[in-house]
């Protein structure tokens, strides 16, 4: 397992590399991150078990018809996720993230699929189970997230990987909502690292096995190592997309990449995987600049 803290250090050059390249190009940053809106909702819908496929997300938020029955909750679940990581672009740069934000973020989630829990922390007898543990009571939340919130703020000099993977197992752990926990907290990453001047990460579905497993180390040993690891290559990944545009490089399949130069598909594929080229996953699709 690569550590943290060489991720940490390859992503502050990715990171400088960034705002280089991205002097007067406002527009292309902006239309990447529009192209990305159906990408950030597949893959976290489908972390939360949701029957679209990419390009039936695709179609819902181009307004383009069905070829299949599909619920009306699935429709409203894409359309508002959209929304939200659309909003929070703007929003995450003009106000700190507190617990008013975070229940404002919810009720644009479940806004029109359950507008009675909609906005709100569980209350009453309303408990969630996360896993294999039920979750802390009800009158716990609000204590739970403000010491979230002021751990994670009171660490501003540290690693921001270790910082985004600890706070959003923390969430996750609380699970504070009757529903939308697993995409609110996703959500709630973004908002955090674009308020601090980093890119948003996708935290994709083929990752799901790795991403449970990681609430199950924290669960039973309080270490975040795994959460760790997948934060750091999302980041890198997003990076390695951007730069790819921001710096004019012919991006190709990598598949097409190792025809040309003659090398292990394969191979290219395992070094992707890890992060350890500048490949990025662009809609299931492993790609390249060069």
């Amino acid at each position: 397992m690569t550590n943290i803290s060489t991720v940490y250090n390859k992503i502050k050059g990715l990171r400088e590399r960034y705002y280089r390249s991205s002097t007067g190009k406002d527009a292309l940053i902006k239309l990447i991150s529009e192209v990305e809106i159906s990408e950030q909702v597949y893959n976290s819908n489908a972390i939360e078990n949701s029957t679209l496929s990419f390009e039936e997300t695709e179609k819902i938020l181009l307004q383009i018809d069905l070829d299949r029955y599909i619920t009306e909750r699935e429709i409203f679940e894409a359309k508002n996720l959209a929304r939200l990581v659309e909003y929070i672009e703007k929003k995450a740069k003009e106000s700190e993230l507190k617990i008013d934000t975070i229940l404002s973020l919810h009720k644009m989630l479940l806004s029109n699929i359950w507008d009675e829990v909609a906005g709100r922390f569980r209350e009453g007898n309303e408990y969630v189970r996360v896993g294999n543990h039920i979750a802390p009571a009800p009158q716990e939340i609000k204590g739970g997230l403000e010491k979230m919130l002021s751990e994670y703020n009171a660490s501003s000099h540290e690693n921001i990987i270790k910082r985004i993977a600890k706070l959003h197992l923390a969430f996750e752990t609380l699970h504070p909502f009757n529903d939308g926990n697993g995409r609110i907290g996703r959500v709630i990453n973004n908002y955090l690292l674009i308020r601090e001047g980093f890119v948003p990460i996708n935290i994709k579905f083929i990752d799901r096995q790795k991403y449970y497993s990681a609430f199950k180390e924290f669960n039973e040993k309080g270490t975040t190592i795994i959460m760790e690891e997948i934060v750091g290559k999302a980041l890198t990944n997003s990076y390695h997309k951007r730069l790819a545009y921001l710096e004019g490089k012919k991006i190709v399949t990598l598949s097409d990449f190792a025809k040309s130069n003659k090398t292990s598909h394969s191979n290219l594929i395992n070094k992707a995987g890890r992060q350890t080229i500048e490949a990025f996953l662009e809609k299931g699709v492993w790609k390249i600049g060069e």
